[in-house]
């Protein structure tokens, strides 16, 4: 079947699944172990309906009976099964297993690998939908050390059967990638839809490790997983690895900050620093079950047009560098972020924005795809516990300090506005620091740009060194030269 895959201009012959299946089981060399957990052994069920599945299956189990389960890899702190920590037991046991019991003395060509997922599908009364995670630890040379790929995935179908037949189709893809599109890791993100709808399933984490993933930056293939439209929203942490949003956000006080960060300035940390302090200070607010997030749109790294990697590699590096949790999302309004947050959390949520940020979102054009306009998107957004911690601006055109009180919005939603305001929804930040209320990221940007003097004082603490010493936003060392001599 000849099919376009959506952002591709070259039409892509997609092998079938028992061709795929076919090509792993006679290709002599790989041999490996499937161990899955929760769904049935609906991945290796393709392997051995294809035919020569004997010089390719080591062995195929399920232990789904919990106490089976815990003595072959262990009990979790947490007690839970369908995690990132199960499933990385579960390859790292698998792969032991293999390495004795197939000597690679007595094999010097085989190249093993193990796959494993561990899942949960849908429940009886349908309120729970169904995720899991799955990998994959491989080898493509016989004396290379192990390559992984880990995703999670989050089930959208109604039956468990459809469930279920749709992880063997995302199995086999995942298998057939790891040893046949490796090299081209963004291609083999799409290639895991292969066979089914983008409908069925949702791919929110991705994780690439091994010598064959050196080079790859798995906070660029978070950004490939919303850009593909695969999941609405990815989130990775200061070591650069892909967190799962569940497990970062579940049962959390959430403060969010959504900006450019093009780049981080000192009035982006001060917006934070000092919301921080304010929303730790709510009665209902627990410190240490408490999560920032930095996020960034994909309409804003639109902004250019075609979004720039390079430009999003830029940022997330400096917001990783000051230990900060990024989200890269779908979300271009506010109440869209709040409903995901609201997914997996009933605790109190904050939204940290500038005066100008406030405007728009009593902006009405922003609604009018929704049935009840902004009454609708608004009863989305502030129903939750949720506030809003407003920092000032300066009006560049009066030279005077805007806040939540001197905010002009248009004259329909004056009462709208004074509701919430007056409702203690909207909170302003007062103990902000007066000197960087003049800083604004592109101008800053320009600076590095030109090369002008300055810039440097502008930005958090290292963030100049980084930008200088990595070649961060075309810093480029001889326009300061030609600067300083004009």
């Amino acid at each position: 079947m000849t099919v376009v895959l959506k952002g591709d201009k070259e039409f892509e012959n997609i092998p079938s699944l028992k061709a795929k299946a076919l090509r792993i089981n006679l290709n002599k060399d790989i041999y490996g172990t499937f161990a899955e957990i929760g769904a049935g052994q609906e991945t290796v069920r393709h392997f051995f309906r294809a035919g020569g599945a004997s010089g390719t299956i080591a062995k195929a189990m399920s232990a789904y009976d919990k106490n089976f389960s815990d003595a072959i890899y262990g009990t979790e702190d947490d007690g839970r099964y369908v995690t990132e920590a199960r499933l990385k037991k579960m390859l790292s046991h698998e792969m032991r297993l293999m390495e004795e019991r197939i000597p690679k003395d007595d094999n010097p060509n085989k190249i093993f690998f193990a796959y494993a997922n561990t899942v949960a599908t849908i429940d009886f009364a349908k309120k729970f939908k169904g995720h899991g995670w799955l990998g994959i630890r491989f080898q493509l040379d016989a004396n290379e050390e192990y390559n992984e790929i880990q995703l999670h995935i989050r089930f959208k179908q109604n039956e468990t059967r459809l469930q279920q037949e749709t992880l063997g189709i995302v199995g086999v893809n995942l298998i057939y990638g790891a040893f046949y599109k490796h090299h081209r890791p963004k291609k083999l993100l799409k290639y895991l839809y292969d066979h089914i709808d983008r409908d069925t399933i949702e791919i929110d984490t991705i994780n690439f490790s091994g010598p064959r993933f050196k080079d790859v930056d798995n906070r660029l293939m978070s950004l490939q997983l919303v850009k593909n439209g695969m999941t609405d929203a990815v989130m990775f942490g200061p070591d650069g690895n892909n967190i799962l949003p569940a497990s970062m956000l579940y049962k959390k006080n959430i403060l969010a900050l959504r900006g450019s960060f093009r780049p981080v300035t000192l009035v982006n940390m001060d917006m934070y620093k000092k919301s921080y302090e304010i929303f730790i200070r709510e009665q209902k607010v627990n410190e240490d079950r408490t999560v920032v997030v930095f996020e960034i749109t994909l309409s804003n790294l639109r902004a250019e047009g075609e979004i720039d990697e390079e430009d999003f590699m830029d940022r997330a590096r400096l917001l990783c560098s000051l230990g900060q949790t990024v989200m890269i999302s779908n979300f271009q309004e506010y109440y869209k972020l709040v409903e995901y947050f609201s997914e997996y959390t009933k605790e109190r949520m904050a939204l940290t924005m500038g005066v100008n940020n406030l405007v728009d979102i009593f902006d009405e054009k922003y609604y009018r795809h929704l049935s009840g306009g902004i009454l609708e998107a608004f009863g989305k957004l502030f129903y939750k516990d949720l506030k809003v911690y407003c920092y000032p601006m300066i009006d560049p055109d009066t030279g005077l300090t805007n806040t939540s009180n001197t905010l002009k919005v248009h004259p329909r939603m004056k009462g709208l506005y004074k509701f919430f305001k007056y409702n203690g929804k909207v909170v302003d930040i007062f103990d902000f620091d007066e000197d960087v209320l003049n800083i604004f990221s592109r101008d800053v940007l320009q600076k590095i740009a030109t090369g002008e003097d300055g810039w440097e004082e502008l930005l958090p603490k290292g963030i100049a060194e980084l930008i200088k010493e990595q070649g961060l936003f075309d810093y480029n060392p001889e326009n300061a030269l030609d600067a300083k001599k004009q």
